[in-house]
């Protein structure tokens, strides 16, 4: 990362100058190597190579009169896309509109928890006239049905959204089987920082819808609040104040804006997490407790006081917890912000635009949003970085 901040910077000495002397040299070296024989690795080496440097040198393509190039875009061949139960529908039609208007068929395994959906959208689908075979719905379950989709040899790509372990698993399977080309969107732990110059009640209702969202359970989520200190106590107040008055109840209900968590298993994890923060250290501001007696309802809980070494810190909740720490400077706050497995999104608060672009630029997340959360536009790509996946959706 220190290279891609400085080399905008560098005087323009080109690589083709260093190397127009040694180049026989060089080729020497090659064919030492590999066996080549030596007009071979002369004809590489200064038919090729120079031209690529040339284009790294002045930035223009090279060409020859005698010559068409062009790029042919042509489809995939069949996809397969594994999608979320957070987001069943969006992230339905996030893989399958592309996919088939570049005319791929598609083969969809949705998450086990909510197969109904994609069910649902497939009959539409057919009803709208599709052909047999372009879009089939397959619902299962991971060991099988997503493991099946992961190793066939017949499917040229896997598209997933989902957590960083299952992630592993498809990549893995496709270098075993096909070297099918894979898509990754996995999980984050995503940093937002609040400057002291930002405004302060778009900061707290930016960060507060960033990470409640759908009951906590996205992988954008604003789980990593950072606050520059002066600021800090005023921005825990009215954070706590915004989650004391969140209506948590029936999601069929217009007025709710939280609902149930998706089942027992995530129920217990965040719980389980929750009472992690009680007992590092961490000071409990609001909530922390299940709510009523039936269902998979947490209050909306708020944790200040968090240092980096903490499991709430440390490890993606999926839940309604908003951890809250402070900062004294940008360097800190950069290393800190970086240091995690995940790189998928983080949002920046403040009314200066050189700040504003200084944390951009250093943020190791595939999306950095300024002055807002949660802003997804089709035209610009979406994907992380580490352990948050590899490639570009939409």
């Amino acid at each position: 990362y220190s290279w891609r901040l400085i080399c905008s910077f560098l005087p323009a000495v080109s690589p083709l100058e260093l190397l127009q002397e040694p180049t026989i040299s060089l080729s020497a070296h090659s064919n030492f190597f590999n066996d080549k024989f030596i007009d071979r690795n002369l004809l590489d080496d200064s038919y090729q190579n120079h031209p690529c440097l040339i284009t790294y040198h002045v930035l223009k393509p090279f060409a020859d009169e005698n010559y068409v190039c062009f790029t042919r875009h042509e489809p995939v061949g069949v996809c397969g896309a594994i999608t979320p139960w957070n987001f069943p529908l969006l992230m339905l039609i996030w893989k399958m509109a592309p996919a088939l208007c570049c005319g791929n068929t598609l083969v969809v395994k949705p998450a086990e928890q909510t197969p109904l959906t994609s069910l649902h959208l497939g009959s539409l689908v057919k009803e709208a006239g599709f052909p047999p075979g372009v879009l089939n719905i397959v619902p299962g379950y991971g060991p099988t049905a997503g493991a099946a989709l992961s190793m066939h040899p017949k499917v040229d790509k896997i598209a997933f959204t989902g957590s960083t372990e299952v992630g592993k698993l498809i990549k893995e399977a496709a270098s075993k089987s096909n070297l099918k080309r894979v898509t990754l969107e996995l999980g984050g732990k995503n940093p937002c920082i609040v400057c002291a110059d930002a405004d302060l009640d778009l900061a707290v209702d930016c960060a507060h819808q960033g990470v409640f969202f759908n009951q906590g359970q996205c992988c954008t989520a604003a789980s990593r609040v950072f606050v520059e200190e002066q600021i800090y106590p005023e921005f825990v107040k009215r954070s706590v104040e915004y989650a004391k008055k969140r209506l948590v109840g029936d999601p069929f209900d217009f007025q709710t804006e939280q609902g149930p968590q998706i089942d027992q298993q995530q129920f217990d994890k965040i719980l389980d997490l929750i009472e992690s923060g009680k007992k590092e250290g961490a000071k409990l501001e609001c909530g922390g407790l299940a709510m009523g007696d039936c269902g998979l309802f947490i209050k909306p809980t708020i944790f200040s006081e968090v240092t980096d070494n903490m499991r709430i810190a440390k490890e993606e909740i999926f839940g309604p917890v908003q951890p809250i720490t402070k900062f004294k400077s940008l360097e800190e706050v950069i290393q800190r912000a970086n240091n995690t497995e995940y790189g998928l999104t983080a949002a920046v608060f403040t009314k200066n635009l050189d700040r504003a672009l200084t944390l951009a630029s250093a943020l190791q997340s595939g999306t950095v949003w300024i002055n807002c959360y949660n802003s997804f536009f089709a035209q610009a790509p979406f994907g992380g970085f580490k352990m948050s996946g590899n490639g570009r959706e939409l």
